[in-house]
């Protein structure tokens, strides 16, 4: 006989024991010294933010801004696989309290990262209002009221394969959400906030009572399920070997221009694998920018001279370890082991590579120093930025990968 709880606990178990796998990997010593040391300049600087604002800063936009962000994306985790579509299909009726668990289990994560997001966000404005503390709790449990209501409209959504429909429900619902957060941080009378409750719960009669003959969208459930679990999978990647994870290249023609003068020797055959996988996969090239784009905010926000070196030399951390497991990138593919090609050439192009990469990365960061004028910071940051990218490539990354 078919039990649905069973499944379910199969199911989320085995997710949950899946996710804390890969999660020792990403949290291992070193990023949680760096996030330890992100999070205290983060909160530190942030406080020093706050203490300059005026009692007329638009604190509450900023707020319905940002948590309507949170709102507004509520997918349902359903745990389904590709094999679902064939197997489960037939029990689609009775799969009622399968996907209510699910919806329970995505309003908890969600939930919490709500949680996080408004602690954050909650001391600019409490003291650009002067209110203090006092409302937290009460617009916790309004916000967690209006993630349930976008968790059930996500999911009648998904009734639909319209790509039209999808889009209009994300920007109908970013205002909703934006329009209530608004009014509940400027603290409106309830009665304006019910009649915004009462439009929601319209919304959600709308479309259950049109999608209430519509079965299922197996496909787009699972389609959405396995991006998901692609976009994790791509993250730990960095840190560890995910069989699971699916390559994704693109072309990026336009980017031949730095591999157009590699010779065409025996020597430099892995310095040209090596920067075709960087430059044509996603998760290199965009783990780059990404790193250095947020670098750059970084100490361009960061007043303090040391400080500023200190970031910089962290985000090129960040970014050569992360970049290590591009040494493995073609560990799997056998034509490879049939290049004549003597591994103490892979080992000196790799190392050319990142230290190329990290080399680009210090000169953007002290660039960026220059430009604020800080003419003696911006040297030191070259220097130290230099010293540091080789002590990592020939010294850290040389024993790393030997481990």
């Amino acid at each position: 006989m078919f039990d649905d709880k069973k499944l379910w606990k199969d199911r989320a178990g085995g997710r949950v024991k899946n996710l804390g796998r890969y999660l020792r990997y990403i949290f291992n010593g070193h990023l949680v010294i760096v996030l330890l040391f992100l999070i205290g300049s983060g909160a530190f600087y942030y406080q020093k933010w706050i203490e300059t604002l005026s009692t007329g800063f638009p604190a509450e936009i900023i707020l319905a801004v940002l948590l309507a962000i949170f709102l507004t994306y509520s997918p349902v985790y359903n745990f389904l696989l590709e094999a679902d579509k064939v197997f489960l299909l037939p029990l689609e009726d009775k799969l009622k309290g399968y996907f209510l668990r699910s919806g329970i289990a995505s309003l908890v994560f969600q939930g919490y990262l709500l949680l996080m997001v408004l602690a954050v966000l909650m001391p600019m404005y409490a003291h650009v209002n002067k209110s203090g503390f006092r409302f937290f709790l009460p617009f916790l449990v309004a916000l967690l009221v209006i993630k349930a209501w976008n968790l059930a409209a996500s999911w009648r959504i998904h009734y639909f394969v319209q790509l039209s429909v999808h889009r209009w429900d994300m920007v109908v619902r970013y205002f909703l959400n934006a329009t209530f957060t608004y009014l509940l941080f400027k603290q409106a009378t309830i009665f304006i906030l019910l009649v915004i409750v009462l439009v929601c719960i319209l919304y959600y009669r709308a479309f259950k009572v049109r999608t209430r003959t519509l079965g299922l969208k197996w496909d787009l459930l699972i389609e959405h399920e396995e991006k998901r679990m692609a976009s994790f999978y791509r993250l730990a990647n960095l840190f560890t070997d995910v069989p699971k994870l699916k390559d994704t290249v693109k072309r990026r023609k336009w980017l031949d221009i730095f591999i157009n003068g590699i010779p065409f020797s025996q020597e430099k055959t892995y310095l040209y694998l090596f920067s075709r996988a960087f430059l044509r996969s996603s998760d290199y090239l965009g783990l780059f920018i990404r790193l250095t784009v947020i670098g750059l905010l970084a100490i361009y926000f960061l007043t303090f001279g040391l400080g500023q070196i200190l970031l910089s030399i962290l985000f090129l951390y960040l970014t050569g370890f992360q970049l290590l497991p591009l040494w493995n990138h073609y560990q799997n593919k056998l034509w490879v082991d049939l290049y004549p090609v003597a591994q103490k050439y892979k080992t000196a192009a790799f190392h050319y590579l990142l230290m190329m990469i990290l080399t680009i990365q210090t000169v953007l960061f002290a660039l960026f120093i220059l430009i604020k004028g800080e003419m003696v910071n911006g040297l030191l940051s070259l220097l130290a930025g230099l010293v540091f990218s080789y002590l990592f490539v020939y010294f850290y990354s040389k024993n790393r990968l030997k481990a």
